[in-house]
Order: C-alpha cells, then structure tokens, then sequence
C-alpha cells in the first residue's frame, strides 16, 4: 500500500516569514507557516533515500538564512520532530522526536504602509515579503553550492555572537577574494563598488571598535555607532547577493 512520508519542523519566531511558504520540488513539497514547516515525500522515494531527511533540513536552513540575510534577526529551528506515514486508506503510523524547547522573546516590527499624492502605495511589510522571497527562492536555487552556503553561515554567525560581528562578517569578504583569486578580480566579476570593498576592510580591521578583527591592538576600544553597524551589515549582504546573482548567471549560461 503506497502511503506518503510526513515530516514536520518548529520554528521561531512563528512569523519569521510573514507569510505562507509554498514549495514544490520533483519528490517533495513543503509548506512553511506559522512556525511550522511541513514536507511530504513520497513513502517509496522517501525509503530508497537514507538521507533525504539530512538533505530536506539543510535546505531548509538555508531558506532560513536567506530570510536573515534580509532580517539580521536570529531564528530557532528544531529537526523534525514528528515524523508519519499517511497511507491511502487513511491510516496514520507516528513516530515522536522530542527535543529540548527554547523561548525566546522578541519586540514585532512597526509596519508602515503610505500612499503618496500619485496614487502610489509604498507597503513596508509586502516589500520586506517579496524581497525576502525572492532571495530565498534563489538561495533555494542554488542551496547545493558549497561557497555559497558558507557565506551565509558566516552571516548567521555574526547575527548570534555580535560580540564578534565584525570578524565573521569580514570571513565573508575574505572568502570572496580567495575565490576569485584577488581583490580586482572578486569586484569586477561581482560588480562591488571598490570604496565599498575598501571601507568594509577599514571598518573591520582599523577601527578601535569592540567589534573589530583587530580590537586588541587598541587600548580602549569603543562600540561600533549604529551608523557603523548598519554600513558594515549592508556590505556583507550585498556581496553575499552580488554572488548569488554571479552564481545564478553562471549557471544559467551552462545550462543554455
């Protein structure tokens, strides 16, 4: 009797998305909502696959850290905890993986939606949904690339110890450069603007901040200002989706 594998995540914040995710691959699809996210495979693919789970949670991590690319808020993903068997007679078989539960508390967003004397409407939170799915979607594209998902587990690391930003952050712009060999290359190939590059390099390493590489050779090294932060952040993304969109281009010309 054919029956079908169900697999089930917890995330949070449960709204991490803000809104519905539907995906659909050639043996699976996967829906993610309401800190819940729910695959289902095909019972025979599922079994002739010992991995299939291992593979369907890395993927989905790195739909995760695409979202917080966009976000740069930090995120609990728990492995599948409940796993089934629906078969075609409605028969249910469950297995229960308990592990153990964090809280986290977090202030929501403010969003603001305005319509300008055009007639335009500007809707922050439908803008943060369709940018966070369109990188998503592309990261989803390509979640096989080994780069470029440890660029985006450098990002994530500077998320979860900001005490360190500056040095996980600056592993991205080091991993680019010995990618394409050196600087002029990894600007050209990914169409960084070259003081962007440069003071990226300046805020990380030479500045007396806490957060810098190099905050021991400083006496009393202060906070990084907001300003900082925020400059250095926005950097790291754009090489990050600079690469996706060098790596989607390449792959699309291989492809043809």
């Amino acid at each position: 009797m054919s029956a079908t594998v169900v697999l089930e995540w917890k995330f949070s914040p449960p709204d991490y998305f803000e809104s519905q995710i539907e995906i659909e691959k050639n043996d699976y699809t996967m829906t993610i909502s309401n800190g819940k996210a729910e695959a289902r495979i095909d019972s025979m693919v599922y079994d002739a696959n010992p991995l299939m789970r291992d593979s369907l949670h890395r993927a989905l991590i790195a739909r995760f850290q695409s979202v917080l690319l966009c976000s740069h808020e930090p995120y609990k993903l728990e492995r599948p905890t409940m796993t089934h068997r629906v078969y075609d007679d409605g028969r249910k078989d469950y297995v229960l993986e308990v592990e153990p539960m964090k809280i986290e508390i977090k202030f929501g967003k403010v969003d603001i939606s305005i319509t300008t004397k055009d007639g335009i409407i500007i809707d922050d939170k439908r803008d943060r949904i369709e940018k966070k799915k369109a990188i998503a979607d592309l990261v989803s594209k390509h979640d096989s690339d080994g780069f470029l998902l440890a660029l985006l587990q450098s990002y994530e690391n500077s998320v979860r110890d900001p005490d360190n930003e500056f040095f996980f952050l600056y592993e991205i712009r080091d991993a680019l450069y010995t990618k394409f060999g050196n600087k002029d290359k990894a600007i050209s190939k990914l169409d960084i603007p070259k003081d962007k590059w440069n003071d990226f390099g300046k805020l990380c390493n030479e500045e007396p901040v806490k957060q810098s590489r190099h905050r021991g050779k400083h006496e009393a090294p202060r906070n990084a200002t907001e300003i900082e932060l925020s400059e250095v952040r926005e950097t790291a993304k754009t090489m990050i989706e600079a690469y996706l969109r060098h790596l989607d281009k390449n792959t699309a010309s291989v492809d043809l």
